[in-house]
């Protein structure tokens, strides 16, 4: 067990280095290309760091065969970057909560993503199996119609209403080609290291006994969103909270056509008939905390009254009462 926990470890090490440096390039090849940030933030950026989620959805399906660990990881990944907002909201002024500083655009996001989970419970929750071809589930396929269909009106929406406050671009920049090879180098690294997860959080759920279902929920979810979390706090520490806020959501909406992938290389049956029905208490959750976070969108608070907003305290709140459940039902 030992050795799954420093290999756990140390990939996440890696991976949470290497989406530091993948934010830098991210925001250099925004500067490079004049791609608008927000954009770059809830498309690009999103896809890029779900690249573990991805990596480890398919090294679970193929290698490992455990639907458990597959669905968990992006179950557990959604809930986990929605608590992230409460973190990025520790690091705003008094006077500026998290949701006061981000447009009213990412409502959409928010929403989406509420269609998306909902109807990954539908596939866990209904007996009958909605089959759209031998050995793909109707509702995985659903998650890849509606994450293009999500895309395509969250890019309409933006171009109608532009972002005021576009940052000017840098001086000095290096050359479009180094930006682009330096990103995809460091994407490379993430997708490489993330491939070994599984492997480490499937000896730790079964020498610790904890199970599947919570490992990958917590620890295997925490460790895939280690560069959502790098790009967050340094896109809201450079005052790019658009950008972190976009990043977040849009990952997960990527979250969900990683899950049709996993259904596609999955070879046991149907991705979501196999996986525990424990993670409909996250489900549960998730939609919670995308519902605080629209309203908290819609109706910013004016200041925070201590550490966090109330709203991402109350994001925060149903974080750990989620994790709680899952631990005893575990």
């Amino acid at each position: 067990m030992i050795y799954d926990i420093i290999g756990f470890l140390v990939s996440g090490a890696i991976i949470f280095i290497a989406g530091k440096k993948l934010s830098y390039y991210g925001e250099l090849l925004s500067d490079v290309t004049g791609m608008s940030k927000a954009w770059i933030g809830l498309i690009l950026m999103a896809a890029v760091t779900s690249l573990p989620e991805m990596m480890v959805g398919i090294s679970s399906s193929m290698f490992i065969g455990s639907a458990d660990l597959a669905v968990g990881d992006i179950i557990g990944s959604c809930a986990f970057n929605l608590g992230i907002l409460s973190i990025m909201d520790l690091f705003t002024t008094k006077d500026k909560p998290l949701f006061k500083n981000v447009s009213q655009s990412h409502i959409l996001a928010a929403s989406f993503g509420i269609i998306l989970i909902v109807m990954a419970g539908l596939g866990i929750f209904l007996n009958e199996n909605f089959v759209f071809i031998p050995s793909i589930g109707l509702f995985s396929m659903s998650f890849a119609i509606i994450y293009l269909i999500s895309v395509r009106t969250i890019y309409r929406y933006q171009r109608v209403h532009p972002q005021v406050s576009e940052e000017t671009k840098k001086d000095g920049l290096p050359s479009k080609r180094k930006v682009i090879l330096m990103y995809l180098l460091f994407a490379a690294i993430i997708i490489i290291t993330a491939f070994g997860l599984p492997h480490f959080a499937d000896g730790i759920a079964e020498k610790s006994g904890l199970g599947q279902t919570f490992v990958g929920t917590l620890f295997l979810a925490i460790s895939t969103s280690l560069p959502e979390i790098a790009v967050s706090l340094a896109a809201v520490r450079s005052g790019s909270t658009d950008m972190a806020v976009g990043n977040l959501l849009g990952s997960n909406l990527f979250n969900f056509f990683i899950l049709f992938l996993d259904d596609v290389f999955y070879s046991k049956g149907y991705l979501l008939k196999d996986a525990s029905d424990s993670n409909i208490v996250s489900i549960f959750f998730v939609v919670l905390m995308a519902s605080i976070a629209i309203i908290g969108v819609m109706f910013p608070q004016r200041e925070k009254k201590v550490f966090m907003a109330a709203d991402t305290f109350v994001i925060f709140l149903f974080y750990a009462i989620n994790m709680i459940i899952l631990y005893k039902l575990s």
